[in-house]
């Protein structure tokens, strides 16, 4: 185990480190949406699909 883990520290680390950085993205994501937040960032009413975005 131990030989596995000498062999590939560089590809688990990357790999451990795109994981936080989708981790974090979510969290930003679902965290803007119990505030309310559109995803999109614009304006909602001026949006023809702002029922996509927002419940009424």
């Amino acid at each position: 185990m131990l030989s596995f883990l000498a062999a590939n520290w560089g590809t688990l680390l990357v790999a451990a480190l795109v994981l936080l950085v989708v981790v974090l993205i979510l969290a930003k994501l679902l965290s803007n949406r119990k505030k309310g937040k559109s995803p999109c960032g614009c304006d909602c009413g001026q949006c023809s699909s702002c029922g996509v975005c927002r419940k009424p």
